[in-house]
């Protein structure tokens, strides 16, 4: 009888220690929603002309979409870490460049579109001014990333303009 306890005991811990290994933080429908953008992907400008290429993973357990953005114009390379937060209920992302520069973008995911802003900040002319990021999942595979600076909520100058298509 008591080997039989034993056994239980050991065959109910087994399982409780296996179900805690196999928890997965960020495996809900919400940390799912960017999923779309992961893969390696040749980038085109609205001309067809090249603009680079970008390689987007899961990191961290699934935490993390990480970006690595080479330009076709040499020199010039970038990398985000886009997250779920859990906290503020919604995505956020984090990008850096090779020139110094960096963005910190908030937002959801509408529809087939993920959009993104950064806060209102005044610029040197004294204008509020924000960029937005707007991806969108194309029917046919495709990503679109749309780069928006709005000033005064009405001016939009167009940043980035690039369509992901699957690297072969």
């Amino acid at each position: 009888m008591k080997k039989i306890i034993l056994l239980l005991v050991f065959v109910i811990s087994s399982s409780f220690l296996m179900a805690q290994d196999s928890s997965c933080k960020c495996c809900t429908l919400k940390h799912s929603e960017f999923d779309f953008w992961i893969g390696t992907w040749e980038v085109t400008n609205p001309d067809g002309s090249e603009a680079g290429e970008n390689t987007i993973k899961k990191e961290q357990e699934g935490c993390v979409l990480q970006e690595n953005w080479t330009s076709a114009t040499p020199g010039f390379t970038g990398t985000s870490n886009n997250f779920y937060n859990i906290k503020t209920e919604q995505w956020e992302q984090i990008w850096v460049d090779n020139q110094g520069q960096s963005l910190h973008l908030k937002g959801n995911k509408i529809g087939n579109q993920m959009v993104l802003q950064t806060d209102k900040e005044t610029n040197a002319e004294g204008k509020i001014t924000y960029h937005r990021v707007t991806w969108t999942d194309n029917e046919d595979g495709t990503v679109r990333q749309l780069w928006e600076t709005i000033t005064e909520g009405k001016d939009t100058i167009i940043a980035f303009d690039g369509l992901y298509k699957p690297k072969n």
